[in-house]
């Protein structure tokens, strides 16, 4: 009798282990979904995701300030050369036009094709050639115009990973920017180390180098792009 007694408290207490188990598991399920879901709005909670984002964290419609790209240009600081420049060109019906060093076969789908293809043109594929892997201080230059509003506190989270593993999170300030305007600023890219091992495996693996760029305003997310990245051209 004291057996039964003990086999039947021993499974409720497995019942209710099991119980919480579930209820920690799906509490933490709706605290990802909703991180994740068009409520996310604060540059801290950029911080806490734990991976690349599966999915859009805002509409396009969230740009409510008409904030548009329109060149943008990488150089390595330490031998001063270009790397990459592309435009977008001021008649809608050319196509952008990219520039970049052979020695990096740099590959960019341009901005129209991206807005056919790719959810609205938010997503950009790259590939460079394995020697872009080894390149320590980068400079990005962006040109970029605004709508009728004033921007204050424009801001850029951009985090990159290799597949499950963050190689980087990058924290640019744009500062205010004046209705109507056309901007510009370079912002300095010190990329990480990496080791030997870890690039041969990036350059095995296309496309599973990914990064999300989120941009706040007032700390409100406003825009929200996505690439991928190949090391094997």
């Amino acid at each position: 009798m004291a057996n039964l007694q003990h086999n039947d408290r021993k499974r409720r207490n497995e019942s209710r282990t099991s119980s919480t188990i579930n209820a920690t598991r799906n509490r933490l399920i709706s605290n990802t979904a909703s991180s994740t879901s068009t409520n996310f709005t604060k540059w801290s909670t950029s911080r806490k995701l734990v991976g690349i984002t599966q999915d859009y964290l805002c509409s396009p419609s969230a740009n409510i300030y008409n904030i548009e790209f329109t060149r943008f240009k990488i150089r390595d600081l330490d031998t001063e050369q270009i790397l990459f420049e592309i435009e977008k060109p001021e008649d809608n019906n050319q196509e952008n036009v990219g520039q970049t060093h052979p020695n990096y076969n740099h590959h960019h789908q341009n901005i129209q094709q991206q807005q056919r293809q790719q959810s609205e043109g938010r997503y950009v594929r790259y590939r460079f050639s394995a020697e872009f892997l080894k390149l320590r201080h980068v400079g990005a230059t962006v040109e970029f115009a605004v709508g009728s509003r004033p921007i204050h506190k424009f801001r850029m989270i951009e985090r990159h990973f290799f597949k499950d593993r963050m190689l980087k999170c990058f924290d640019f300030e744009f500062g205010f920017c004046i209705p109507n305007s056309r901007n510009n600023c370079e912002h300095i890219y010190e990329f990480p180390q990496l080791s030997q091992a870890l690039m041969d495996e990036m350059i095995n693996n296309p496309y599973e180098t990914r990064s999300d760029s989120f941009y706040f305003v007032d700390d409100k997310l406003v825009m929200h792009n996505k690439a991928d990245y190949a090391y094997d051209g």
